[in-house]
């Protein structure tokens, strides 16, 4: 196995630790989002180290994120120990990878070992750093290079972490990173919010059990199983549940409409949630339901939907789970998210960047997102034609529908995930022959795609521009998200129109 090699950015960073670290800074955090090369960054710093003779210990407190730190040091040729239960121990290696309890009982908690010597200390996942166990562990090296590296650098209520960091170091945005490829872009269908009225909050967010009861019964908002089936196109998909219940009720539902579905939580046994990612993974599976489990230090490129069934007002949360499906695979052009959980009206889309801060009194913020809860930006609502949501006063990005200049009140049909407007407005192609052309290609591509005969995308070329193609032969070419929104939508519209028919027989 090969180092990898570095990426721009991610030299650029390791820089900037490294000056900071020269100006005498020695807890450092740095952000970099999800599937921006987290590990690999942790893993050339530690390289470095070792190359300069010092010892380095690498914490985390998931065993993926482990392994994936073990994998990515022996590629760059680094000896190193793993302190986790099944693996030898080998302590007297310069560097350590270890679990952040492990390490924790068996050198403080039952002295069976010494702690691993270490000037320089990484922590991944570091918004936990505030937790007792981390405070207690990361106290233990008072003479140390603390780094901690996390795709959310806030407490659960979004306060900063100065109390455990003294310099904030910033990599590329997630809107940088798909611009550059190295993530792909979001799609994201919502209903209306789900109705939370009555579910307590305490420490920043919902009360777990109410908040399982609630999203758990039928007033939730759309029919997560109807909706992935009709927008999803059968996806790898993973669905973050309230609870375990609800997840294992979900995964239920969805065995019942004839889909691949597992269910996997805290409880499940290792080889068999290994099992069960590897079946998604390898095409043997369609859908995961979990609570609690994939939330962090999991990945796989070849997911690209995922199902919000799980509110919360915890910004960094929601973060974490839409960037679990951000990483680029074979064929794989965007993330679709069917927001079930009102996520994206409270937080905001995932491209849009955040003023993260260190203040223990100050909270992490969306501004786009702050300015539309305070009137300065248009809100978002819903196209009354096909039921994307598009910005307040704007035309819809999918259908054109534009608004009157006196608008009137829209009723809004519960349960119908539309597509989001993220302020940069989706073009279709115009009028002009060439880009017809296209358009027609782009049909053709997605027909070849889905199985369906040519007349599909000759019908649909019709539908979009009022006449038939004077071309009826084409070669196909990959299409943009663009032309792919638009065909989701028709397909909501016609559902619709199908629904109130039978509704009307």
């Amino acid at each position: 196995m090969s180092a990898p090699i570095l990426r721009e950015y991610q030299v650029e960073v390791i820089d900037r630790i490294r000056a900071a670290i020269a100006a005498g800074h020695r807890r450092i955090l740095l952000v970099v989002p999800t599937g921006g090369g987290k590990t690999v960054i942790a893993a050339a710093m530690i390289a470095g180290t070792v190359e300069r003779g010092h010892r380095s210990l690498f914490l985390a407190h998931r065993r993926e994120l482990i392994t994936q730190c073990s994998g990515k040091l022996y590629a760059n040729g680094v000896e190193h120990g793993v302190l986790l239960p099944g693996f030898p121990q080998r302590l007297g290696e310069a560097v350590q990878v270890a679990s952040i309890w492990t390490a924790h009982s068996r050198a403080i908690r039952a002295s069976v070992i010494d702690l691993p010597e270490a000037q320089v200390v990484f922590v991944d996942e570091a918004h936990h750093s505030t937790a007792r166990t981390y405070r207690d562990l990361l106290g233990a090296y008072p003479e140390a290079v603390i780094v901690g590296i996390t795709a959310t650098p806030c407490r659960g209520d979004g306060r900063g972490l100065g109390d455990a960091f003294d310099v904030l170091i910033e990599g590329p945005t997630v809107a940088e990173l798909i611009e550059g490829k190295f993530l792909v872009p979001t799609i994201v269908y919502a209903p209306a919010r789900p109705d939370l009225a009555g579910v307590s909050v305490q420490r920043g967010d919902y009360v777990e059990r109410q908040l399982a009861e609630r999203m758990d019964k039928s007033e939730l908002v759309g029919d997560i199983v109807t909706h992935w089936l009709r927008l999803a196109e059968r996806r790898p998909t993973v669905v973050f549940a309230s609870s375990v219940g609800h997840s294992v009720h979900l995964r239920d539902e969805f065995r019942r409409a004839s889909v691949v579905a597992e269910h996997i939580d805290g409880t499940t046994p290792i080889d068999e949630r290994d099992a069960i990612l590897g079946g998604l993974a390898g095409g043997a599976g369609e859908v995961i339901c979990n609570y609690g489990v994939l939330t962090e230090g999991w990945d796989s490129p070849v997911v690209s939907c995922a199902v919000l069934a799980r509110p919360t007002k915890h910004h960094g949360l929601y973060r974490q789970m839409v960037g679990r499906i951000l990483r680029p695979g074979p064929g794989k052009t965007d993330a679709l998210i069917l927001d079930h959980a009102g996520a994206v009206f409270e937080h905001g889309f995932i491209e849009e960047p955040v003023l993260w801060n260190l203040s223990p009194s100050k909270r992490a913020e969306n501004p786009r997102q702050t300015a539309r809860a305070k009137s300065r930006m248009p809100a978002l609502t819903t196209c009354p034609e096909c039921h994307a949501v598009r910005l307040e006063g704007h035309p819809c990005p999918v259908c054109h529908w534009r608004p009157t200049r006196k608008p009137e009140a829209i009723d809004v049909a519960d349960g119908e995930l539309g597509l989001v407007d993220r302020s940069r407005l989706i073009t279709l192609p115009s009028s002009g022959a060439a880009d017809k052309l296209r358009f027609f290609r782009m049909l053709l591509y997605i027909a070849a795609e889905r199985g369906y005969q040519r007349g599909w995308a000759v019908h649909k070329y019709r539908e979009r521009f009022g006449a038939w193609p004077e071309v009826r032969f084409a070669d196909p070419m990959p299409p943009d998200a663009a032309i792919r929104s638009w065909v989701r939508s028709r397909q909501i519209a016609f559902a619709r129109a199908q629904a109130k028919a039978a509704g009307a027989a």
